[in-house]
């Protein structure tokens, strides 16, 4: 007998749509302007995380930046939103990543709940710009929560304002911290992207053209039967 879950749990960033590659443009300009050198291989480390954490981050790369107020990191922070909305106006619906509304299609079609898993604070308003808006249940962003992945209070916060058990959720991701987050959580975790950076999620595909309803489904009820 097949199992199915009660939610399903998507990140925003490089799951939905890529505006993951928007916040790295906002970031690299930004540590243009700060004197730091910052590449595509560092910007892994930022998936996932808050905004402040990955500011944080980046000011660990130029040691001179180490005295910095809170004041003056809030400013820096506020500077890389502003780069991100100024790319991220030009989203639409064709932004959607491939596989993506035919998976949400199949959610309700199955009556699993949906919801939305982010650190960005401009989750809703991206949805919006998607044209999804209607697919989703709720919304976590990074103003309900306090911990940001790889704690899993992002998706625990979906799951228990849904009153579903973790473990009959399923979360999917494309960040190292967002698959530690859902393990942490005992929900399913399926990763989009490579085995050097996502070998511990319980299913993994290359990219979201891949994920198929029912083979996410067959891997689950495997698990969990």
């Amino acid at each position: 007998m097949t199992l199915y879950p009660k939610a399903f749990i998507y990140d925003l960033d490089g799951v939905i749509t890529d505006s993951a590659e928007f916040h790295y443009l906002a970031w690299n300009k930004l540590a243009e302007e700060l004197g730091i050198s910052f590449d595509r291989q560092f910007n892994e480390r930022l998936k996932g995380i808050s905004r402040m954490e990955s500011l944080e981050l980046i000011l660990q790369l130029n040691n001179s930046l180490a005295r910095l107020t809170n004041e003056e990191k809030v400013k820096l922070a506020n500077k890389k939103n502003k780069y991100y909305l100024e790319l991220a106006e030009s989203i639409t619906k064709e932004n959607i990543l491939p596989g993506i509304e035919n998976l949400l299609i199949n959610n309700k079609k199955h009556q699993i709940k949906i919801a939305l898993g982010s650190a960005s604070e401009n989750a809703k308003n991206i949805i919006e710009k998607l044209g999804l808006t209607s697919y989703f249940d709720y919304i976590v962003d990074a103003s309900k929560v306090k911990k940001g992945k790889p704690d899993p209070e992002t998706f625990t916060t979906a799951a228990d304002y849904f009153g579903i058990p973790y473990e009959e959720c399923i979360g999917i991701e494309d960040a190292a911290a967002g698959i530690d987050a859902l393990n942490q959580a005992k929900m399913f975790s399926v990763g989009i992207g490579s085995v050097e950076h996502l070998s511990h999620a319980d299913y993994l595909v290359e990219n979201t053209a891949m994920l198929d309803f029912e083979e996410i489904i067959n891997k689950y009820s495997a698990k969990n039967s």
